[in-house]
């Protein structure tokens, strides 16, 4: 019989939000977006890898875009580079996990730029992105992350900040 306490308590406490993630790894990720943010001086992001079921998303791990693209953060916004996405997938089957969302940092607050919506990092509908303000420096309420839903052909869906709460879940 495999089973984890910690899931059992998160779908008894948490059943309703569409994403969800461990609090140990959101500060391990928002830790090492504001290192590659180097002191607050470029924008810094992630791919958010997890596991899908019944409509909702669990994010279990990060590969940061510099990671995947070295050259992804050099002119100070993000960049990537299509020709590293194999190397994405690639990751992905390896660990048995899908991009669930992805992630960056705006030095201001969190609304989508111009070039946000023009460029989805997953052009799929459905994909999720989260942007984080003041370069990920605490505290990062959840009403202050925006949260985006790509609906195709360039259009999104912004999740209000009174119902980001009951979308985002971090915790167990």
């Amino acid at each position: 019989m495999n089973f984890s306490i910690a899931e059992t308590m998160r779908r008894l406490f948490a059943p309703r939000h569409e994403l969800s993630c461990s609090w140990i790894l959101w500060r391990r990720l928002q830790a090492s977006l504001r290192e590659r943010g180097r002191n607050r001086s470029r924008e810094s992001g992630a791919f958010l890898l997890g596991r899908r079921e019944d409509g909702r998303a669990r994010i279990v791990d990060f590969t940061l875009y510099d990671d995947l693209d070295p050259h992804r953060l050099d002119s100070g916004i993000v960049r990537f580079d299509g020709r590293y996405f194999s190397e994405l997938w690639a990751l992905c089957k390896a660990r048995g996990l899908t991009v669930v969302a992805d992630i960056h940092v705006h030095p201001g607050g969190s609304r989508q730029s111009d070039s946000d919506r023009a460029h989805p990092m997953i052009s799929r509908a459905g994909h999720i992105a989260l942007i984080l303000p003041r370069f990920a420096v605490a505290p990062q309420p959840r009403r202050e992350i925006g949260i985006y839903r790509y609906e195709g052909a360039k259009r999104w869906m912004t999740v209000p900040p009174a119902d980001r709460r009951d979308f985002l879940h971090i915790g167990l």
